[in-house]
């Protein structure tokens, strides 16, 4: 097996990762313990399939599979105060998820605890208290697809009890005894308020304009009931921590206790106490995370853990007496590790990496910057360039220009991290620069930075993204006639629009799962995501309107197809309940009826995202033959055996 460090760092031809390495199973994920320390868990394959693998915390040389998932696979699972393990899993991507149970320590196959059909199941709260041990909080949308409604669900049994009806909220914030305290319902003209109880009522207890109904929110409950803790932007542009004393009549009624903040991003990453669930530490994420102690409880851990870890760390899991923790640690040239913490003796115990056979290349780092849009906004933005093309002597510069791929992430409301990435190593080591950008409307920069995208898709934020390519040319970085862009969901929908509003700034371009008509993505959302609409008028256009209706028109890609001048492929799920197929399938016969080449690509079992490592692979594999077609770089030869059981329909138009 070859040293990753043996691969000299200036030789632009480094091995080729296989896509194998970088897109199919993980060897194992997901650690988690058991609550009364007995007994780990994590994913793994069996028969090339992912499942729950259970062994002794003492001894993880006996682990055994306790299911024989054989189609999507399992990704994680988690422990109920009992001892079950719980997981989630839909049909083909249809986003119905039902959730299911399984004992480490018997034979019996998975109960499935929410066996409705077109309903879709969440764990709301799993509680520490005596007499709860047996039930989990769930959320269930049986009654009413539009809003999830609160049960007790007893595991054992499989019994439901209703705790809470939903007359049209978006969420309930629960206590440690399963009661919603607070409701949250999202007004048509864009408030949010929070609705405390009151008998048989909900009053308001906190109301929030439109600019702050995106970057505020209720945590969570002291485990005495006596504080509510939010992060809380009124009155600034960053989210702030404060402890509000509980129960009150409404938020402003008594003072609140500021516990953290920072101008330069969102307070969030909070750890909390085990037993009080008081804040203890929290992360600030702007270029790069960094973790602050709120007060010197867990001070040496935090030391010993920063010393010992090369790396950013997480607490996945730990026991009801917190005296051992599961830590997982990632880093941009490390997939992922995870470490029991065992804190009384200040020991780490490796348990393993979960693609252990990437450690043997020598993979790509991810650089940050920070840079600055043609309005004056600060859009953080990681660069990851090609093993042996970086310049040694400069930070954020290749040693010539070089082809460049532009990956826009979904949401739009999420945001790209500092760290591995699979794509992102997986581009770089093809022989191209790889660029993310936190345009406009991305999360966790303060209010200010998300309403500034309100009515922009395919304006402003597209201005971002040209703004973010013009820095790597100017830089030296990319080369200007060799340039893509690749997106899912909200980068998707860039990707349409980019190559419809730039014709020739592309080169090509890759966009998976993405709207094309913005009136038909909002005939045809998910019910469950009712209670966003307002939101989504917002950010899009009110279709009831008819400014609203112009501006969704003049911002659909669908309806500009006949100005795109480069080579397009696209990638669809049938099972797709956010984007339909329907999108992909506008653009393609709109693509067709002008006659513009295009490469398409949908699976009849995958939804918002390709799931199954055979399609996964499959799909990549055509990437990267288009790309390197399109800007010229590496390509691995395609290996039947990697793809048995796709699904994929492939149409084109040359």
């Amino acid at each position: 097996m070859k040293n990753a460090h043996s691969v000299s760092a200036d030789n632009p031809q480094t091995p080729l990762i296989p896509r194998a390495l970088l897109f199919g199973n993980p060897s194992r994920i997901s650690a988690r313990i058991s609550p009364n320390g007995e007994y780990l868990s994590w994913c793994a394959p069996l028969d090339g399939v992912m499942n729950v693998w259970v062994c002794p915390s003492n001894d993880p040389s006996k682990a055994k599979a306790i299911t024989q998932d054989k189609g999507r696979g399992i990704s994680s699972a988690w422990w109920s105060q009992n001892g079950y393990l719980i997981y989630s899993q839909d049909q083909g991507g249809d986003e119905n998820f039902h959730l299911f149970a399984v004992s480490p320590s018997s034979a019996q196959q998975p109960i499935d605890l929410t066996p409705f059909a077109g309903a879709r199941a969440s764990v709301a709260a799993v509680s520490t208290r005596p007499g709860l041990q047996d039930e989990i909080l769930v959320k269930l949308n049986q009654r009413d697809p539009r809003y999830a409604d609160l049960y007790r669900l007893h595991i054992p049994s499989g019994e439901l009890v209703m705790v809470e009806t939903n007359p049209g909220f978006s969420n309930f914030i629960v206590d440690d005894h399963y009661r919603a305290n607070l409701a949250v319902q999202n007004e048509p003209d864009g408030r949010k308020t929070y609705l405390r109880k009151s008998g048989d009522t909900w009053l308001p207890w906190l109301t929030l304009e439109p600019q702050d109904a995106s970057t505020t929110s209720v945590s969570h409950f002291s485990a005495d009931g006596a504080f509510v803790y939010v992060l809380d932007s009124r009155n600034r542009d960053t989210a702030a921590l404060f402890a509000y004393p509980w129960p009150s009549e409404t938020a402003d009624q008594q003072k609140a206790a500021l516990l953290a903040f920072d101008d330069r991003a969102d307070i969030g990453g909070l750890l909390v106490d085990n037993f009080t669930y008081e804040p203890l530490a929290y992360s600030i994420y702007h270029e790069r995370k960094t973790r602050l102690l709120l007060n010197d409880k867990i001070t040496a851990d935090v030391k010993f853990l920063d010393a010992q870890i090369d790396g950013e760390w997480s607490i996945s899991s730990r026991t009801n007496s917190d005296e051992i923790w599961v830590i997982e640690a990632s880093s941009d040239r490390l997939p992922g590790a995870a470490y029991l913490y065992h804190r009384m003796s200040s020991r780490l115990e490796h348990l393993f990496v979960s693609r252990p056979e990437l450690l043997d290349f020598h993979l790509a780092r991810m650089q940050s910057t920070t840079l600055r849009s043609r309005d004056g906004l600060e859009l953080t933005t990681y660069l990851t360039l090609p093993v042996g093309l970086e310049d040694p002597h400069q930070p954020l510069k290749s040693l010539a220009p070089i082809p460049l791929v532009l990956v826009v992430h979904g949401g739009p409301w999420a945001r790209d991290f500092h760290g591995y990435v699979a794509m992102h190593q997986w581009l770089a080591n093809r022989g191209y620069a790889v660029m993310a950008v936190n345009f406009r409307g991305s999360t966790g920069f303060g209010k200010r930075f998300i309403t500034a995208a309100d009515g922009e898709w395919g304006a402003a934020m597209d201005d971002d993204l040209v703004d973010a390519v013009d820095w790597a040319i100017e830089q030296g970085i990319a080369d200007p006639q060799r340039v893509a862009i690749l997106g899912g969901s909200y980068g998707g929908y860039a990707t349409l629009w980019s190559m419809t509003r730039h014709p020739t700034r592309y080169a090509c371009g890759v966009g998976i799962v993405g709207p094309s008509n913005l009136e038909t993505l909002l005939e045809t959302i998910p019910p469950y995501w009712e209670s966003f609409r307002a939101m989504l008028h917002r950010a899009i256009g009110d279709p009831a309107t008819e400014e609203g209706l112009r501006l969704l028109k003049s911002r659909s890609p669908m309806h500009f197809a006949g100005q795109i001048a480069r080579p397009l492929m696209i990638g669809q799920g049938a099972n797709d309940a956010r984007v339909k197929m329907s999108e992909s399938q506008q653009m393609v016969d709109a693509l067709k009826r002008n006659g513009v080449p295009y490469t398409y690509v949908h699976f009849a079992d995958e939804g918002h995202g390709f799931q199954r490592p055979p399609n996964r692979i499959l799909f990549n594999s055509l990437v990267e033959a288009f790309l390197a077609q399109h800007l010229g770089g590496r390509v691995e030869p395609a290996h039947d055996h990697e793809v048995l059981g796709h699904t994929a329909t492939i149409e084109r138009l040359d």
